[in-house]
């Protein structure tokens, strides 16, 4: 049970940051004038990479642990949902994130404003993904402790 309750605190903690920056972050910086939106979200991305990218391999191991051990099927499905942000992102966000990064981007201009509102759709699976994922844990952990 450690392991899928490790699975689902970081499950957890994953999806709330992927859905402020759905809810919160992304709207906001959409509001700014192109160059400080596209500085802005450089900024934001450099700094959310190394934080989202191993909370989702945490949890998704941790769920496939966990599933494994317990033989929980919720467990394994939480954990495949929260390691599919890592394939998505990969073939779907990397693209974009490559082409906004600020060695290539330059200056924000309407192209780059175009890219960052298609990010911002994209990035509404990661947090899709990690609301799945943090239901089913949630799902496997309270199985776990109603079966005695």
């Amino acid at each position: 049970m450690l392991f899928l309750l490790v699975a689902l605190l970081v499950a957890t903690l994953f999806t709330g940051a992927a859905l402020y920056i759905t809810l919160v972050e992304h709207p906001a910086r959409l509001s700014l004038a192109e160059e400080p939106m596209l500085t802005q979200w450089q900024q934001s991305y450099r700094r959310a990479l190394p934080i989202q990218s191993s909370l989702a391999l945490v949890a998704g191991i941790g769920g496939l642990v966990a599933g494994w051990v317990l033989r929980d099927g919720w467990a394994i499905a939480g954990g495949v949902a929260m390691l599919a942000n890592w394939p998505f992102t990969v073939s779907a966000l990397l693209p974009i994130n490559r082409r906004l990064s600020p060695a290539i981007a330059g200056r924000g201009d309407a192209h780059s404003h175009h890219l960052l509102l298609r990010w911002g759709r994209l990035h509404d699976v990661r947090s899709l993904l990690g609301v799945a994922g943090t239901a089913l844990l949630l799902c496997a952990f309270l199985q776990g402790i109603a079966t005695p």
